[in-house]
Formats: structure tokens, sequence, C-alpha cells
């Protein structure tokens, strides 16, 4: 069976790692950090390893304004 995707409130200490991933962009380029972010995608992607939660998400994310 597959797995559902969680858009529950569900990651502790959100400001620690909100500041986390805006530390990890200080002194990047551009490319740089569009190059950081697209690797941390797949290590997470990999992750979950889960096809139907990653299209799932990708859904959900494309249709967010």
């Amino acid at each position: 069976m597959a797995m559902q995707l969680n858009t529950e409130p569900n990651l502790s200490h959100t400001d620690d790692f909100y500041q986390a991933l805006i530390d990890m962009h200080q002194g990047l380029s551009e490319e740089q950090s569009h190059a950081v972010n697209a690797r941390l995608i797949l290590l997470l992607a990999n992750h979950i390893g889960d096809l139907t939660v990653l299209r799932q998400a990708m859904q959900i994310a494309s249709a967010s304004d």
C-alpha cells in the first residue's frame, strides 16, 4: 500500500530548521544556492523513497502561490 503525504505540522524546532536552511545558503551565489537546493531535494526524496508521496508533494508545491 502506498503512503500518503503528511501535510500536518510534523517538524520540531521549526525556527531552528529554518535558520539552518538560511545558513546553508550564506555566501553562495544564486547558481550555487539552486544547486544546493537541488541536492537537498534529491537527498530528501531518496529518504522518503515513495514515488506516490513525492508526486503528491510536487503537486502541492507547484499548486501553491
